[in-house]
């Protein structure tokens, strides 16, 4: 029998308030909440916390505080990563994040997500779902990233978009919900 952890992790219905899964996310909160109440000056010792909190990082990498996530473990951030101030990751599943990416501020990043049907939500049940975020990837600000979403290298998102379905590689895309706008060329090369 797998356990609620398990369940998770497997993209199945779980229940997030059993033992594990709590004590988890109580220790995932007091290190975000040393590292979001650490002074500005102290930012070998934020990336410590970072760094004992994710499941991987790059060599380099900056985050605004504040910053809140569900666990940390399941987040994995390459190197030249850098996020704004509010930055929300429910990492409940696998959140993959590539190298030189930016995140504007008041982003949320969300794996977690709840059943359709109000019995079964009533029961406690939940799912979650990976997220993958390629390489050289710009995110705007008040963007949100629903379960279960791959987003493509180089590609950018306008600020405000609400990510509903995978994104390729190279293209600009906004709005609400989320779509492709245009391919990124060589004509986009210039300052």
């Amino acid at each position: 029998m797998q356990t609620e952890k398990e369940k998770s992790h497997a993209g199945k219905h779980y229940k997030a308030f059993g033992k594990e899964l709590f004590e988890e996310r109580q220790y995932a909160k007091e290190l975000v909440f040393i590292f979001n109440a650490l002074h500005p000056s102290k930012i070998q010792e934020r990336e410590e916390i970072i760094r004992k909190l994710f499941g991987s990082t790059g060599e380099k990498f900056f985050i605004e505080p504040p910053f809140r996530c569900d666990y940390g473990y399941n987040i994995t951030i390459g190197n030249n990563f850098y996020s704004n101030y509010n930055l929300i990751i429910l990492d409940c599943a696998k959140t993959v994040i590539g190298d030189n990416v930016l995140i504007g501020p008041n982003v949320g990043i969300y794996t977690a997500g709840h059943p359709v049907h109000h019995e079964l939500r009533n029961q406690e049940y939940e799912f979650a779902l990976p997220i993958i975020i390629g390489n050289n990837v710009w995110i705007g600000g008040n963007v949100v990233i629903n379960p279960g979403i791959t987003i493509g290298e180089n590609s950018v998102i306008g600020s405000g978009s609400v990510v509903t379905k995978d994104i390729p590689s190279n293209v600009v895309a906004a709005g609400n919900p989320c779509k492709v706008l245009r391919a990124i060329s060589d004509a986009d090369n210039h300052y």
